[in-house]
């Protein structure tokens, strides 16, 4: 595994045109880009075609990186961006435009925010902080050291003195909890989760 960069790290590297930076991200990131969009396309190639533009698109626009830019924020707009431009370039075709009609729909019947209003990575992040603080003391402890400090199940097991099989069970039920509320956001809450969560 490669050794982890924080975002000056991986900023700075992007924009010195440093490959073993971008490298770093694609290896942190690829599987979940390619797994959201298949999750949508149900195709192979148009999936990995996604995941091949998501990191040209990094890779050429490196040098206009802010030194205060967050990767994680910046692989998500990028995403989505690129989703949503195939979905508008292919609309015309059934296939797509079912699928964004369906989404729409569901939305309108369900009273739930529009799609619209959830493609900023800070609105996803900020509801996902939300949820996780729904969860219950114990559950939520467990969930943050693991997502967000990036302990092992063994780490927390040691660090909080219960069985790792205690930690594993933790980390699932909050898991689902989210899942189940992120999908409810609908296309933007499935990037999320593939991005960031899972």
């Amino acid at each position: 595994m490669p050794k982890i960069l924080n975002d000056n790290e991986m900023v700075a590297g992007l924009r010195e045109g440093n490959k073993i930076v971008i490298d770093h991200i694609y290896y942190k990131y690829h599987k979940r880009i390619y797994a959201f969009a298949l999750s949508l396309l149900k195709v192979d190639d148009d999936s990995q075609d996604i995941v091949h533009e998501v990191f040209v698109k990094l890779w050429n626009h490196r040098h206009e990186l802010e030194s205060d830019t967050k990767i994680e924020s910046l692989i998500f707009t990028i995403t989505r961006n690129v989703v949503l431009s195939l979905f508008r370039k292919q609309a015309t075709e059934n296939k797509y435009r079912n699928h964004i009609i369906n989404e729409i729909e569901r939305e309108r019947e369900t009273g739930e925010q529009n799609t619209e209003n959830l493609l900023d990575y800070n609105l996803l992040k900020e509801k996902i902080d939300i949820l996780v603080n729904k969860l219950p003391s114990k559950s939520r402890h467990v969930y943050i050291l693991s997502r967000d400090q990036g302990l092992t199940n063994r780490e927390i097991s040691e660090k909080l003195n219960i069985a790792e099989k205690t930690v594993e069970n933790h980390i699932t039920r909050s898991l689902a909890f989210l899942k189940k509320h992120l999908h409810e956001i609908g296309i933007m809450g499935m990037l999320f989760w593939y991005l960031f969560v899972v």
